[in-house]
């Protein structure tokens, strides 16, 4: 099964940024997406199951316009969780699930610290997320969590960590949120086959950074390690450019 994330900045902007055509070419079995920034009523969901994927659910935030996490499948799945039950948590639209017969993916979209008040969110919502994952785990042990993190994880996941050691994102607090969750049971998938530098799924929009490859690796599917012998390929394909992330793949056995 090949599934892939991709924080979409505004669904509408990536379908009219040629988003649809890509999906048909890169053929995944399911797409996560996050900030979807979208209702499902202004969506062209006919074009999306016309492009082979009969089964799509959205979880727009209450808020128009902001943040939303989706999931496209070509597999009917066997249950769908919009949320987590966590009302700060599902009043943004950050977390969707579907379950089939030995594994769940999920959409996650961590939220960003772009100020002080957020940052606090941030952190509430880092802590309140590790506690449902660790009850989840029990009834549901092998997981796909893919999404936008919102974190770099090591210094190699972002051009300049000398620099940004201040900012969020990269903050040693996060950092180690990241790494801790990591090891409650989870792989990241795409270091299991690619330990270089200078590979990253967000670039920020000014002074020409995408075309410098100045950018942050924020985006991952990590896989629980019950499922790491069957994990056969993880890449992130920065030729996708329907927004200021690029979408990460992972291929399940």
């Amino acid at each position: 099964m090949r599934i892939i994330s991709y924080n979409v900045n505004g669904i509408r902007a990536a379908i009219s940024k040629g988003f649809i055509d890509w999906l048909q070419q890169a053929n995944p079995d399911v797409i996560c997406l996050q900030e979807i920034k979208a209702t499902p009523e202004q969506i062209p969901t006919l074009d999306i199951e016309l492009a082979g994927y009969p089964y799509h659910y959205w979880f727009p935030a209450t808020k128009k316009g902001y943040s939303g996490v989706a999931i496209l499948s070509k597999v009917k799945p066997n249950n769908i969780v919009f949320g987590t039950g966590i009302d700060h948590m599902d009043f943004e639209g950050r977390n969707l699930r579907i379950d089939f017969d030995d594994f769940s993916v999920m959409s996650l979209y961590l939220p960003s610290g772009t100020n002080i008040e957020r940052l606090d969110h941030k952190f509430m919502f880092m802590d309140d997320f590790q506690k449902y994952i660790n009850e989840l785990k029990k009834e549901i042990p092998n997981l796909i969590i893919c999404g936008d993190y919102n974190i770099c994880h090591e210094a190699i996941d972002i051009h300049d960590p000398v620099r940004n050691k201040t900012v969020s994102g990269f903050l040693p607090e996060e950092r180690a949120w990241l790494d801790g969750f990591m090891k409650t049971g989870f792989i990241d998938s795409f270091r299991l086959f690619n330990k270089e530098p200078h590979n990253y799924t967000w670039w920020s929009y000014r002074a020409g950074a995408r075309g410098n490859n100045k950018g942050w690796r924020i985006d991952y599917c990590l896989v629980s390690e019950s499922l790491k012998d069957r994990i056969t390929r993880a890449v992130i394909l920065p030729e996708a450019k329907h927004s200021d992330h690029c979408p990460a793949l992972v291929e399940i056995e």
